[in-house]
Protein backbone atom coordinates (compact mmCIF):
# COMPACT_ATOMS: atom_id res chain seq x y z
CA UNK A 1 0.00 0.00 0.00
CA UNK A 2 1.59 3.31 -1.10
CA UNK A 3 1.88 6.62 0.82
CA UNK A 4 -0.99 8.24 -1.08
CA UNK A 5 -3.41 5.62 0.22
CA UNK A 6 -2.07 5.97 3.76
CA UNK A 7 -2.41 9.77 3.56
CA UNK A 8 -6.01 9.35 2.46
CA UNK A 9 -6.76 7.42 5.66
CA UNK A 10 -5.08 10.12 7.78
CA UNK A 11 -6.93 12.98 6.08
CA UNK A 12 -10.23 11.18 6.52
CA UNK A 13 -9.57 11.10 10.24
CA UNK A 14 -10.01 7.39 10.30
CA UNK A 15 -13.73 7.67 9.60
CA UNK A 16 -13.53 5.62 6.43
CA UNK A 17 -10.51 3.55 7.38
CA UNK A 18 -12.32 0.46 8.65
CA UNK A 19 -14.78 -0.01 5.74
CA UNK A 20 -12.08 0.73 3.16
CA UNK A 21 -9.64 -1.68 4.80
CA UNK A 22 -12.40 -4.28 4.88
CA UNK A 23 -13.02 -3.73 1.17
CA UNK A 24 -9.31 -3.99 0.32
CA UNK A 25 -8.97 -7.13 2.43
CA UNK A 26 -12.00 -8.68 0.73
CA UNK A 27 -10.66 -7.79 -2.70
CA UNK A 28 -7.21 -9.24 -2.00
CA UNK A 29 -8.03 -12.16 0.30
CA UNK A 30 -11.66 -13.14 -0.36
CA UNK A 31 -12.58 -12.00 -3.88
CA UNK A 32 -15.38 -14.57 -4.07
CA UNK A 33 -17.04 -12.92 -1.05
CA UNK A 34 -16.79 -9.57 -2.81
CA UNK A 35 -18.56 -11.00 -5.87
CA UNK A 36 -21.44 -12.26 -3.69
CA UNK A 37 -21.70 -8.85 -2.02
CA UNK A 38 -21.78 -7.24 -5.46
CA UNK A 39 -24.83 -9.27 -6.52
CA UNK A 40 -26.53 -8.72 -3.16
CA UNK A 41 -26.04 -4.96 -3.50
CA UNK A 42 -27.44 -4.81 -7.05
CA UNK A 43 -30.46 -6.92 -6.17
CA UNK A 44 -31.29 -4.49 -3.38
CA UNK A 45 -30.55 -1.42 -5.49
CA UNK A 46 -32.84 -2.66 -8.27
CA UNK A 47 -35.60 -3.79 -5.93
CA UNK A 48 -35.29 -7.51 -6.74
CA UNK A 49 -36.52 -9.67 -3.86
CA UNK A 50 -35.35 -13.26 -3.39
CA UNK A 51 -37.92 -15.93 -2.58
CA UNK A 52 -38.09 -19.73 -2.34
CA UNK A 53 -40.95 -22.00 -3.33
CA UNK A 54 -41.34 -25.77 -3.10
CA UNK A 55 -42.84 -28.35 -5.43
CA UNK A 56 -43.14 -31.42 -3.17
CA UNK A 57 -39.57 -31.76 -1.82
CA UNK A 58 -37.98 -29.77 -4.66
CA UNK A 59 -36.98 -26.16 -3.93
CA UNK A 60 -36.82 -23.34 -6.46
CA UNK A 61 -35.01 -20.08 -5.77
CA UNK A 62 -36.02 -16.96 -7.67
CA UNK A 63 -35.98 -13.19 -7.54
CA UNK A 64 -38.79 -10.91 -8.62
CA UNK A 65 -39.88 -7.30 -8.92
CA UNK A 66 -43.30 -5.78 -9.47
CA UNK A 67 -46.72 -7.40 -9.62
CA UNK A 68 -48.80 -8.87 -12.45
CA UNK A 69 -50.49 -6.04 -14.35
CA UNK A 70 -51.93 -5.17 -17.77
CA UNK A 71 -48.65 -6.16 -19.40
CA UNK A 72 -47.58 -9.82 -19.37
CA UNK A 73 -45.25 -11.00 -16.64
CA UNK A 74 -41.73 -11.82 -17.84
CA UNK A 75 -39.97 -15.04 -16.78
CA UNK A 76 -36.21 -15.09 -17.43
CA UNK A 77 -34.18 -18.30 -17.84
CA UNK A 78 -30.39 -18.03 -17.56
CA UNK A 79 -27.71 -20.03 -19.35
CA UNK A 80 -25.38 -22.88 -18.49
CA UNK A 81 -23.51 -22.52 -15.16
CA UNK A 82 -24.96 -19.03 -14.55
CA UNK A 83 -27.67 -17.96 -12.07
CA UNK A 84 -30.66 -15.64 -11.74
CA UNK A 85 -28.48 -12.58 -11.04
CA UNK A 86 -27.03 -12.62 -14.56
CA UNK A 87 -30.19 -10.75 -15.61
CA UNK A 88 -29.56 -7.79 -13.28
CA UNK A 89 -27.75 -5.83 -15.98
CA UNK A 90 -30.92 -6.01 -18.13
CA UNK A 91 -33.32 -5.48 -15.21
CA UNK A 92 -31.59 -2.13 -14.63
CA UNK A 93 -33.07 -0.83 -17.90
CA UNK A 94 -36.59 -2.22 -17.47
CA UNK A 95 -39.50 -0.27 -15.91
CA UNK A 96 -40.18 -0.98 -12.26
CA UNK A 97 -43.89 -1.61 -12.88
CA UNK A 98 -43.10 -4.56 -15.18
CA UNK A 99 -43.50 -7.88 -13.35
CA UNK A 100 -40.16 -9.73 -13.63
CA UNK A 101 -39.20 -13.18 -12.38
CA UNK A 102 -35.63 -14.56 -12.61
CA UNK A 103 -35.34 -18.20 -11.53
CA UNK A 104 -32.28 -20.29 -10.78
CA UNK A 105 -32.38 -23.12 -13.30
CA UNK A 106 -32.48 -26.74 -12.03
CA UNK A 107 -29.35 -27.57 -10.03
CA UNK A 108 -28.06 -23.97 -10.10
CA UNK A 109 -27.45 -21.65 -7.14
CA UNK A 110 -30.43 -21.83 -4.75
CA UNK A 111 -32.52 -24.35 -6.70
CA UNK A 112 -32.34 -28.00 -5.65
CA UNK A 113 -29.50 -30.10 -7.03
CA UNK A 114 -30.01 -33.87 -7.04
CA UNK A 115 -27.95 -36.61 -8.66
CA UNK A 116 -31.25 -38.35 -9.44
CA UNK A 117 -32.73 -35.43 -11.38
CA UNK A 118 -33.12 -35.34 -15.15
CA UNK A 119 -31.03 -32.42 -16.42
CA UNK A 120 -31.76 -32.95 -20.09
CA UNK A 121 -33.54 -30.04 -21.79
CA UNK A 122 -36.84 -31.91 -21.50
CA UNK A 123 -36.21 -32.60 -17.81
CA UNK A 124 -35.49 -28.90 -17.24
CA UNK A 125 -38.65 -27.90 -19.12
CA UNK A 126 -40.64 -30.14 -16.79
CA UNK A 127 -39.04 -28.52 -13.73
CA UNK A 128 -39.64 -24.98 -14.99
CA UNK A 129 -43.30 -25.87 -15.59
CA UNK A 130 -43.51 -27.03 -11.97
CA UNK A 131 -42.05 -23.68 -10.89
CA UNK A 132 -44.55 -21.78 -13.03
CA UNK A 133 -47.40 -23.72 -11.42
CA UNK A 134 -46.02 -23.16 -7.92
CA UNK A 135 -46.12 -19.37 -8.27
CA UNK A 136 -49.36 -19.40 -10.33
CA UNK A 137 -47.60 -17.59 -13.17
CA UNK A 138 -49.72 -19.42 -15.76
CA UNK A 139 -53.01 -17.96 -14.54
CA UNK A 140 -52.68 -15.85 -17.68
CA UNK A 141 -50.20 -16.08 -20.57
CA UNK A 142 -46.74 -14.71 -19.82
CA UNK A 143 -43.64 -13.69 -21.76
CA UNK A 144 -40.76 -16.17 -21.66
CA UNK A 145 -37.16 -15.01 -22.15
CA UNK A 146 -34.17 -17.34 -22.25
CA UNK A 147 -30.52 -17.19 -23.23
CA UNK A 148 -28.17 -19.96 -24.40
CA UNK A 149 -29.18 -23.16 -22.53
CA UNK A 150 -32.07 -21.17 -21.04
CA UNK A 151 -33.09 -20.19 -24.58
CA UNK A 152 -33.21 -23.85 -25.54
CA UNK A 153 -35.41 -24.58 -22.52
CA UNK A 154 -37.60 -21.54 -23.25
CA UNK A 155 -38.18 -22.55 -26.86
CA UNK A 156 -39.08 -26.14 -25.99
CA UNK A 157 -41.32 -24.87 -23.17
CA UNK A 158 -43.19 -22.61 -25.60
CA UNK A 159 -43.66 -25.57 -27.95
CA UNK A 160 -44.91 -27.90 -25.21
CA UNK A 161 -47.11 -25.42 -23.31
CA UNK A 162 -48.37 -23.04 -26.03
CA UNK A 163 -51.43 -21.89 -24.06
CA UNK A 164 -49.21 -20.48 -21.31
CA UNK A 165 -46.94 -18.32 -23.49
CA UNK A 166 -48.10 -15.08 -25.10
CA UNK A 167 -44.68 -14.20 -26.51
CA UNK A 168 -41.13 -15.52 -26.55
CA UNK A 169 -37.64 -14.02 -26.69
CA UNK A 170 -34.68 -16.28 -27.48
CA UNK A 171 -31.21 -14.82 -26.98
CA UNK A 172 -28.53 -16.85 -28.84
CA UNK A 173 -30.30 -20.10 -27.87
CA UNK A 174 -28.70 -23.54 -27.85
CA UNK A 175 -30.42 -26.60 -29.26
CA UNK A 176 -29.84 -26.04 -32.99
CA UNK A 177 -27.60 -28.00 -35.40
CA UNK A 178 -24.64 -25.82 -36.39
CA UNK A 179 -24.71 -24.62 -40.00
CA UNK A 180 -21.27 -23.12 -39.46
CA UNK A 181 -18.82 -24.42 -36.88
CA UNK A 182 -18.24 -21.93 -34.07
CA UNK A 183 -14.91 -21.61 -32.26
CA UNK A 184 -16.42 -23.41 -29.24
CA UNK A 185 -17.76 -26.32 -31.31
CA UNK A 186 -14.36 -26.62 -33.00
CA UNK A 187 -12.62 -26.70 -29.60
CA UNK A 188 -15.02 -29.40 -28.41
CA UNK A 189 -14.38 -31.49 -31.50
CA UNK A 190 -10.62 -31.23 -30.97
CA UNK A 191 -10.98 -32.15 -27.29
CA UNK A 192 -13.15 -35.13 -28.20
CA UNK A 193 -10.59 -36.33 -30.75
CA UNK A 194 -7.81 -36.03 -28.16
CA UNK A 195 -10.02 -37.60 -25.48
CA UNK A 196 -9.58 -34.53 -23.23
CA UNK A 197 -13.24 -33.70 -22.58
CA UNK A 198 -12.49 -33.07 -18.91
CA UNK A 199 -11.15 -29.67 -20.07
CA UNK A 200 -14.41 -28.14 -21.32
CA UNK A 201 -13.79 -24.43 -22.12
CA UNK A 202 -17.01 -23.34 -20.36
CA UNK A 203 -15.92 -24.98 -17.08
CA UNK A 204 -12.78 -23.12 -15.94
CA UNK A 205 -10.82 -24.18 -12.87
CA UNK A 206 -8.01 -21.58 -12.92
CA UNK A 207 -7.95 -17.78 -13.36
CA UNK A 208 -6.24 -18.29 -16.73
CA UNK A 209 -8.99 -20.62 -17.92
CA UNK A 210 -11.58 -18.12 -16.64
CA UNK A 211 -9.94 -15.36 -18.70
CA UNK A 212 -10.05 -17.62 -21.78
CA UNK A 213 -13.73 -18.40 -21.17
CA UNK A 214 -14.55 -14.69 -20.97
CA UNK A 215 -12.74 -14.12 -24.28
CA UNK A 216 -14.69 -16.98 -25.83
CA UNK A 217 -18.05 -15.71 -24.63
CA UNK A 218 -17.58 -11.97 -25.19
CA UNK A 219 -16.71 -9.86 -28.19
CA UNK A 220 -16.02 -6.93 -25.86
CA UNK A 221 -12.69 -7.43 -24.14
CA UNK A 222 -13.21 -6.76 -20.43
CA UNK A 223 -10.11 -5.98 -18.39
CA UNK A 224 -10.74 -8.16 -15.35
CA UNK A 225 -8.28 -7.93 -12.42
CA UNK A 226 -6.55 -11.17 -11.42
CA UNK A 227 -8.23 -11.11 -8.01
CA UNK A 228 -11.69 -10.97 -9.60
CA UNK A 229 -10.78 -13.80 -11.97
CA UNK A 230 -9.71 -15.80 -8.92
CA UNK A 231 -12.96 -14.94 -7.18
CA UNK A 232 -15.02 -16.04 -10.18
CA UNK A 233 -13.15 -19.35 -10.22
CA UNK A 234 -13.49 -19.83 -6.45
CA UNK A 235 -17.26 -19.39 -6.72
CA UNK A 236 -17.48 -21.97 -9.51
CA UNK A 237 -15.04 -24.71 -8.44
CA UNK A 238 -17.36 -26.37 -5.87
CA UNK A 239 -19.93 -26.77 -8.67
CA UNK A 240 -17.68 -27.89 -11.52
CA UNK A 241 -18.48 -31.61 -11.15
CA UNK A 242 -22.16 -30.77 -11.51
CA UNK A 243 -21.47 -28.50 -14.49
CA UNK A 244 -19.64 -31.35 -16.24
CA UNK A 245 -22.56 -33.72 -15.61
CA UNK A 246 -25.00 -31.09 -16.85
CA UNK A 247 -22.92 -30.31 -19.92
CA UNK A 248 -22.83 -33.94 -21.04
CA UNK A 249 -26.60 -34.23 -20.49
CA UNK A 250 -27.48 -31.20 -22.60
CA UNK A 251 -24.88 -32.19 -25.24
CA UNK A 252 -26.37 -35.70 -25.45
CA UNK A 253 -28.37 -36.57 -28.56
CA UNK A 254 -31.60 -36.35 -26.55
CA UNK A 255 -31.05 -32.62 -25.95
CA UNK A 256 -28.47 -31.26 -28.36
CA UNK A 257 -31.01 -30.40 -31.10
CA UNK A 258 -34.14 -30.20 -28.95
CA UNK A 259 -35.02 -26.63 -29.97
CA UNK A 260 -34.64 -27.58 -33.64
CA UNK A 261 -36.95 -30.55 -33.12
CA UNK A 262 -39.61 -28.38 -31.47
CA UNK A 263 -39.36 -25.02 -33.26
CA UNK A 264 -42.13 -25.78 -35.75
CA UNK A 265 -44.53 -26.21 -32.80
CA UNK A 266 -43.89 -22.69 -31.44
CA UNK A 267 -47.06 -20.64 -31.94
CA UNK A 268 -46.27 -17.60 -29.78
CA UNK A 269 -44.98 -14.34 -31.25
CA UNK A 270 -41.21 -14.83 -31.22
CA UNK A 271 -38.17 -12.56 -31.06
CA UNK A 272 -34.61 -13.72 -31.79
CA UNK A 273 -31.59 -11.74 -30.53
CA UNK A 274 -28.08 -12.89 -31.44
CA UNK A 275 -24.57 -11.45 -31.25
CA UNK A 276 -23.03 -11.39 -34.72
CA UNK A 277 -19.61 -12.36 -33.34
CA UNK A 278 -20.89 -15.24 -31.17
CA UNK A 279 -18.04 -17.76 -30.85
CA UNK A 280 -20.04 -20.25 -28.75
CA UNK A 281 -23.20 -20.72 -30.83
CA UNK A 282 -22.93 -19.56 -34.42
CA UNK A 283 -25.23 -16.71 -35.46
CA UNK A 284 -26.51 -18.81 -38.38
CA UNK A 285 -28.90 -20.33 -35.84
CA UNK A 286 -31.01 -17.16 -36.10
CA UNK A 287 -31.74 -17.91 -39.76
CA UNK A 288 -32.76 -21.49 -38.93
CA UNK A 289 -35.34 -20.21 -36.45
CA UNK A 290 -36.54 -17.40 -38.72
CA UNK A 291 -37.36 -19.87 -41.49
CA UNK A 292 -39.35 -22.12 -39.15
CA UNK A 293 -41.25 -19.68 -36.92
CA UNK A 294 -43.65 -17.52 -38.96
CA UNK A 295 -43.33 -13.76 -38.48
CA UNK A 296 -40.57 -13.89 -35.88
CA UNK A 297 -38.46 -10.79 -35.35
CA UNK A 298 -34.70 -11.22 -35.74
CA UNK A 299 -32.13 -8.80 -34.32
CA UNK A 300 -28.43 -9.40 -35.05
CA UNK A 301 -26.25 -7.22 -32.82
CA UNK A 302 -23.00 -5.96 -34.31
CA UNK A 303 -19.81 -6.12 -32.23
CA UNK A 304 -21.41 -8.53 -29.77
CA UNK A 305 -20.58 -12.09 -28.77
CA UNK A 306 -22.44 -14.86 -26.96
CA UNK A 307 -22.89 -12.93 -23.69
CA UNK A 308 -25.48 -10.56 -25.14
CA UNK A 309 -27.10 -9.92 -21.77
CA UNK A 310 -23.78 -8.77 -20.28
CA UNK A 311 -22.33 -7.01 -23.32
CA UNK A 312 -25.48 -5.19 -24.50
CA UNK A 313 -27.93 -5.01 -21.59
CA UNK A 314 -29.45 -1.65 -22.54
CA UNK A 315 -30.04 -2.78 -26.14
CA UNK A 316 -31.49 -6.11 -24.95
CA UNK A 317 -33.93 -4.29 -22.64
CA UNK A 318 -34.90 -1.85 -25.42
CA UNK A 319 -35.57 -4.63 -27.92
CA UNK A 320 -37.57 -6.58 -25.33
CA UNK A 321 -39.80 -3.60 -24.45
CA UNK A 322 -40.38 -2.73 -28.11
CA UNK A 323 -41.30 -6.34 -28.83
CA UNK A 324 -43.70 -6.53 -25.88
CA UNK A 325 -45.39 -3.32 -27.06
CA UNK A 326 -45.71 -4.67 -30.62
CA UNK A 327 -47.26 -7.93 -29.41
CA UNK A 328 -49.66 -6.05 -27.14
CA UNK A 329 -50.76 -3.80 -30.01
CA UNK A 330 -51.30 -6.82 -32.25
CA UNK A 331 -53.47 -8.47 -29.59
CA UNK A 332 -55.43 -5.24 -29.14
CA UNK A 333 -56.07 -4.94 -32.89
CA UNK A 334 -57.21 -8.57 -33.06
CA UNK A 335 -59.81 -7.90 -30.35
CA UNK A 336 -61.09 -4.87 -32.23
CA UNK A 337 -61.29 -6.72 -35.54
Amino acid sequence: MDLDVLNMFVIAGGTLAIPILAFVASFLLWPSALIRIYYWYWRRALGMQVRYVNYDDYQFCYSYRGRPGHRPSVLMLHGFSAHKDMWLSVVKFLPKNLHLICVDMPGHEGTTRSSLDDYSIYGQVKRIHQFVECINLNRKPFHLLGTSMGGNVAGVYAAQYPAEICSLSLVCPAGLPPVAESKFVKLLRELKESKSLSQIPLIPSTPEEMAEMLKLCSYVRFKVPQQILQGLVDVRIPHNDFYRKLFFEIADEKSVNSLYENMSKIKAATQIIWGKQDQVLDVSGADILAKSIPGCQVHILENCGHSVVVERPRKTAKLLLEFLATVQNMDHNKKLA
